[in-house]
């Protein structure tokens, strides 16, 4: 456990040493490239809109190819990439030198006196995806709590084929771009807590049609005393969260 902690915090410090990096040269070196940047963004949002259309996909490629172009040229993502490789070839060696053990183990029923609690794993609805969409069971299903994190793509949650249990459902999707549909019963008191960069936002025909930069929450009027409910947490950089009743 600790030696994952300690990875956990190695890839946090490459995750900030390379945003850094990225701000350093965009602020001081190529401040120009911060627009192409945006352009190839667009684009993408773009193709993904019209996705179901041949222009779309062409679009949505074409931002793709810009947006790799355009990271690829400027020193950081060099650096990070040589970085990454020198990684890998010392995690090599220092697997030649110390390989690894593997050695059954007993397990016991107790620790320290006391006996440990059982522990049961369940199957999440959905998986962390890069690029793709993502739906529900058109069946009946039993439900889990999902909390995701999309690259680009759509989700849709239909929660009229599951039963959802006594107390506060949760649902957490974080994703880049796309647009996320929850389906609810009638009977479901629901609370939603969005967050955008760029996009748009409907609870129940509650609507905030332009979002830039802000957080918005919106709940039904029974949600804080009902003993059935659903949260609903997404954050988008660019897109549109929907919530409708079923």
């Amino acid at each position: 456990m600790l030696d994952q902690r300690k990875k956990t915090d190695y890839v946090s410090w490459v995750v900030l040493v390379t945003l850094l990096l990225f701000a350093i040269e965009i602020s001081f070196f190529h401040p120009g490239v911060l627009f192409s940047l945006s352009i190839s963004v667009g684009v993408i949002y773009v193709g993904r809109k019209k996705w179901h259309r041949r222009k779309g996909k062409w679009l949505f490629w074409l931002g793709c190819l810009m947006l790799a172009i355009h990271v690829l040229t400027m020193m950081a993502a060099r650096f990070v990439i040589v970085a990454l490789l020198c990684y890998a070839i010392w995690q090599w060696f220092q697997s030649k030198r110390h390989p690894t053990v593997i050695r059954p183990t007993m397990a016991e029923n107790s620790y320290g006196g006391e006996e440990m609690e059982e522990m049961v794993r369940r199957q999440p609805l959905f998986q962390n995806v890069w690029v793709g969409r993502q739906a529900t069971p058109e069946q009946a299903y039993e439900w889990n709590d999902v909390n995701i994190q999309t690259g680009i793509g759509d989700t849709v949650i239909d929660v009229s084929y599951t039963v959802l249990p006594k107390g506060e459902a949760v649902i957490i999707v974080r994703g880049l771009i796309g647009n996320i549909q929850v389906l609810v019963p009638y009977e479901i008191e629901t609370r939603l807590v969005h967050s955008a960069i760029f996009g748009a936002a409907s609870l129940f025909g509650k609507e905030q049609e332009r979002m830039f930069n802000e957080t918005l929450i919106y709940q039904t009027s029974s949600y804080d005393q009902a003993e059935q409910k659903l949260k609903i947490v997404t954050s988008m950089i660019i897109g549109n969260v929907e919530v409708t009743r079923v």
